[in-house]
């Protein structure tokens, strides 16, 4: 008999990645697959090296939809064929999520599986928007209710009539659509139409909307405002207190949408930053980092380290290819103890610090022309090696080589070529959907170009503006075509988000 995988229904949250469990963590980390909602987070990706396929139940503007049935047998199948198997759900899996539906499916096929609860739409896109279900003077019971049953049951669950007498806070999901039935039942048996109510558009999220009214007027302006689903209709005195608690909306880019260009390994590290300003990070990166082809070079330089007296590291690509290869040949740091190290700013010199390595030079502006000039009296007559990528900008082979007794350039990494961005993600640059596209070096600028049409160049700066990480950079744009609407006086990712906030025109 074979062996049988073990299934994990994992509940994502309600959108906020940083809201994931350390119990959901560990099952991505472990898992061979991981079928994921149309309400998970895709940044919680990151956390897995496994297969990912996105299940969604829900008709999507492509058509796509999977039906519960189906869902439910990729699951067994996976698990027979031996599989560490995560199903990845929005919100809980148990609340309004048909994970039951799913556990009892396994349990028939004789699946292990374990729940992984998550935290429910309600209670956290109620406290992101600054409403408490519960209060002391206000509602000592919330009841969560579904504004979207069934269609083949033949009567409702709905009470309305026990509803409207409820004395506690009523929280509909996936009532969007019903919200004009919910709300004249609600006062046709007996609910004030003055009692205070508010519906909650992706909670959590950057694009977070709250409109907040009464149980009579919040249909005509969630209409009106034009919410759109993911949305919760929550309706109470518990409401007021909206007013004096929100929070979430007060993070100095909330509303903001932000491409994250880097290659995926780093970009979601700044994702989580854009998150923290409150901004929704839009995934696009230009260029992938890839190891070099051989690794001889490499080797031979590190096998002879003793003969270098500097190493000089651009990036933190650099830092962490070289020493992650440094060790792999089974040295340790104290090989390394006559070396000197320098490097072009803090993001590289954190990196170079993960290694328990201080740098010793670093210029004050981050441009290779600094690190250069900051270099040239320090390796008279001294052998240099730079570890970088396989391609870029030659200023300090330029500006070093004839200063040192000898200077080599080293390729730890190589920038390589997205091939495409998808249609869909060019309308939103073009459309203004997105409203930042940030570019932090030149080899992504000149990316960017290439993999927008030429027609889409002239639109951008407009709606969707234009953040160099440096004059750089911000020259590379202009030079391959795109227009620059701010350049970032502190050279690293957080400069450019202060850049954006700091922008007046916003």
């Amino acid at each position: 008999m074979s062996h049988l995988g073990k299934v994990y229904l994992v509940g994502a949250g309600p959108g906020d990645p940083g809201l994931l469990s350390l119990r959901g963590q560990q099952c991505l980390q472990r898992a061979d697959i991981v079928y994921y909602d149309g309400l998970a987070n895709p940044l919680l990706l990151k956390h897995t090296t496994g297969r990912c396929e996105r299940t969604s139940r829900q008709m999507s503007d492509e058509g796509k939809q999977v039906p519960q049935d189906e869902i439910n047998l990729r699951l067994i199948q996976s698990a027979r064929e031996g599989k560490t198997v995560v199903r990845l759900k929005g919100g809980d899996p148990f609340v309004f999520g048909r994970g039951s539906e799913e556990a009892t499916a396994l349990r028939e096929a004789g699946i292990e599986y374990e729940i992984v609860p998550g935290i429910t739409a309600a209670v956290a896109a109620a406290e992101y928007a600054g409403i408490s279900v519960t209060h002391r003077n206000y509602a000592s019971a919330v009841a969560f209710i579904t504004g979207h049953e069934d269609p083949t049951k033949p009567d409702s669950f709905l009470d309305y009539e026990n509803l409207a007498q409820f004395s506690g806070t009523l929280v509909f999901y996936m009532g969007l659509r019903r919200i004009s039935q919910i709300t004249t039942s609600l006062i046709n048996h007996g609910l004030s139409p003055e009692t205070p109510a508010c519906i909650i558009s992706h909670g959590t999220l950057g694009s977070q909307r709250t409109v907040s009214g009464t149980v009579e007027t919040l249909a005509a302006q969630a209409k009106d405002q034009k919410i759109s689903a993911p949305s919760l209709i929550m309706i109470g005195h518990c409401v007021t207190l909206r007013d004096e608690l929100k929070w979430f909306e007060n993070r100095p880019l909330f509303g903001q949408s932000i491409a994250i260009t880097r290659p995926l390994d780093q970009a979601y590290e700044t994702a989580d930053l854009a998150i923290e300003y409150g901004a929704t990070p839009v995934l696009l990166p230009t260029i992938e980092i890839q190891p070099p082809d051989f690794w001889v070079e490499v080797d031979e330089a590190i096998e002879q380290i003793e003969h270098q007296d500097w190493l000089i590291f651009t990036s933190r690509n650099g830092v962490t290819h070289f020493l992650n290869r440094f060790f792999e040949l089974g040295y340790d740091l104290r090989r390394l103890g006559h070396v000197k190290f320098a490097v072009i700013g803090t993001a590289t010199a954190e990196a170079l610090r993960q290694f328990h390595l201080n740098a010793d030079l670093m210029p004050e502006t981050y441009r290779a022309e600094e690190l250069a000039a900051a270099l040239s009296d320090s390796i008279q007559g001294q052998n240099v090696l730079w570890c970088g990528a396989d391609r870029g900008r030659e200023v300090l082979q330029n500006e070093l080589a004839p200063l040192s007794a000898e200077f080599r350039k080293l390729t730890v990494y190589r920038n390589v070529d997205v091939l495409d961005w998808s249609q869909e993600a060019i309308a939103q640059l073009t459309s203004g959907a997105i409203d930042w596209l940030p570019l932090s070096s030149p080899s992504i600028a000149r990316g960017a170009a290439r993999l927008l049409p030429d027609s889409a160049k002239p639109l951008l700066g407009n709606k969707t503006k234009i953040v160099a990480i440096s004059p750089v950079t911000a020259q590379a744009a202009e030079e391959a075509g795109l227009p620059v609407n701010l350049v970032a006086d502190t050279h690293t990712w957080p400069g450019i988000f202060d850049a954006i906030v700091n922008d007046g025109s916003r």
